[in-house]
């Protein structure tokens, strides 16, 4: 790891115990992982990303907010620069994922949103948490995997500048695609625990 600090850096030298808690996290949830594979002898989690929010993108954040530019604002009073996410290949997993965190004494649940059950209005699907780890906020997002491909494209095409003069025919669409994803979803649920109660009366 490079030892110089960038000084104009908003999160200046704690940008190394960033890191550290960060990884801390993601070996804790692996940890879980293990756990819940031993026992289900199935992989609750598809992949697992995480990021440190860039100092652009952060300050970017302080101005929308209208805060000041600075770390205290950065650590403790915006609580997304330590991101987690956690995509899981079934529904019942992210929800066995959320039930293991927040029954770690590791983590604690400062807030969490259930955007699965509620979905937002764009069709955007996910659980989101809050937590407070090792002194820091992380904000830690919990999908299937057919959640994080609609919430990718879903991004990709907010940004392109040539959708403009047809956002309300891509908005319906993308909502029909989520809701349609999200009825696949549950169709897949419906077959795992189909097959898992055969195993059990063949056991």
């Amino acid at each position: 790891m490079d030892n110089s600090v960038d000084i104009n850096s908003i999160y200046g030298d704690k940008i190394y115990e960033m890191e550290k808690v960060m990884m801390d996290a993601v070996s804790k949830l692996d940890d879980f992982r293990k756990e819940e594979t031993e026992v289900l002898k199935e992989d609750p989690i598809e992949h697992l990303a995480y990021r440190i929010k860039s100092d652009k993108s952060m300050r970017e954040k302080c101005r929308r907010r209208g805060i000041s530019e600075n770390r205290e604002n950065a650590l403790n009073v915006l609580t997304d620069a330590i991101g987690l996410r956690i995509v899981c290949p079934f529904r019942s997993d992210v929800y066995l994922m959320v039930k293991k965190i927040k029954e770690s004494s590791d983590f604690e649940i400062v807030e969490e949103k259930d955007y699965i059950k509620h979905s937002k209005e764009n069709g955007y699907r996910s659980y989101h948490m809050i937590t407070r780890f090792e002194g820091y906020f992380i904000e830690i997002q919990l999908r299937t995997i057919s959640m994080d491909t609609w919430a990718a494209l879903e991004h990709q095409m907010k940004y392109k500048k040539t959708v403009n003069g047809n956002q309300e025919l891509i908005s319906s669409e993308l909502k029909r695609c989520a809701d349609s994803l999200a009825s696949t979803d549950i169709s897949m649920q419906t077959l795992r625990d189909l097959i898992h109660s055969m195993d059990d009366i063949e056991e």
